[in-house]
């Protein structure tokens, strides 16, 4: 794939992974607890690039660009965000009393603690869950975002400013200053009765700005990979279903991939990883309580999160498997920050 107009041959591509990741020394997968082999290799550029996960699919990316930011006379940090949703309040989700007609709401300080200053927000899709503090940051910070048509209609009827809004449909390779943002299209996980919540798509801003989170259709679902300037590329899912055609070529180096919460999807995890080319770091994300604040540790639930990853071992015992969790802060190699 290429990254600021430059191709990356498969043999230099399985150097990165191998010698940059240290994919050949796995992680305790199960934990975020650091790697104690002292013989792994470190990426060169391993302080350059920072990530923290926000729970559920969100993700803050901080990467810290070779230029100097010369007045604050430090280096120059860009911090992108991936469905950052951070207030995390209760529907019944997961206790079986659900309410379709829970209202929205945002906490402002706490998103804002979270999230500092981003440059991008990258958004798979539309549900609440992905998007609910979106539209409260991008007026706060005056970040881009890039999302779907229906993200754009939805953030439009919020008061968004239009030049912030960036629409994509997968195949876009966007170059920012220190970084490279490729968009691929991708598909919304299935229950167990092969439907999702809230289908749909949006053409024209809603009428009214959305008050509840049925209010919040899908709109259709996309995936993210970021190559950060010289340091390893990583793919951030936000369900648990994807274009495998689409993703055949992305080759990510790190897979941030979404864990299913039925079996409607065939061979899910196989299909995956071969599509992706079998990434040297794989992190499971959206198999949190994602109802429990972030300062409490996340809690599995509604998903199978260690057939998963038996299925990752099995399919790709090369791969290091990293279990995330909202207090640490990872490296550019996925590796605990001391």
């Amino acid at each position: 794939m290429n990254t600021n107009g430059r191709t990356t041959s498969p043999g230099r591509r399985t150097l990165l992974r191998g010698a940059a990741l240290g994919a050949a020394a796995p992680m305790l997968a199960g934990t975020a607890a650091a790697d104690t082999g002292s013989a792994a290799r470190r990426t060169r550029d391993a302080g350059t690039v920072t990530y923290r996960w926000l729970g559920t699919s969100g993700w803050r990316i901080d990467i810290q660009r070779a230029k100097r930011d010369e007045a604050r006379r430090q280096p120059s940090t860009a911090t992108v965000l991936v469905d950052p949703y951070v207030t995390r309040f209760d529907t019944g989700l997961f206790t079986g009393d659900f309410d379709p007609g829970t209202r929205l709401r945002t906490d402002k300080p706490l998103v804002r603690r979270h999230a500092g200053t981003p440059e991008i927000i990258c958004v798979t899709h539309t549900h609440w869950d992905h998007l609910n503090d979106v539209p409260y940051l991008a007026k706060a910070t005056g970040a881009r975002v890039i999302g779907t048509e229906t993200t754009y209609q939805v953030l439009r009827s919020f008061g968004v400013d239009t030049k912030q809004l960036v629409v994509v449909k997968g195949g876009e390779v966007l170059d920012f200053d220190g970084y490279v943002v490729e968009v691929a299209s991708s598909r919304h996980s299935r229950n167990a009765s092969y439907s999702y919540f809230a289908p749909g798509t949006l053409n024209a801003p809603p009428a009214t700005a959305p008050r509840t989170i049925s209010d919040l259709p899908e709109g259709d679902t996309l995936a993210f990979k970021v190559t950060p300037d010289g340091a390893p590329s990583a793919l951030f899912m936000g369900a648990s279903d994807f274009d495998e055609r689409s993703f055949r070529g992305l080759a990510p180096d790190i897979a941030m991939l979404a864990v299913a919460s039925a079996a409607t999807t065939h061979h899910y995890v196989p299909r995956l990883l071969d599509a992706l080319e079998r990434p040297g770091v794989i992190v499971p994300v959206h198999w949190d309580d994602f109802e429990r604040p972030l300062t409490e540790p996340p809690r599995k639930v509604g998903t199978d999160l260690d057939d998963f990853l038996t299925q990752v071992r099995d399919t790709s015992p090369a791969s290091r498997l990293v279990v995330p969790d909202y207090a640490t802060e990872y490296g550019a190699d996925v590796r605990p920050r001391r």
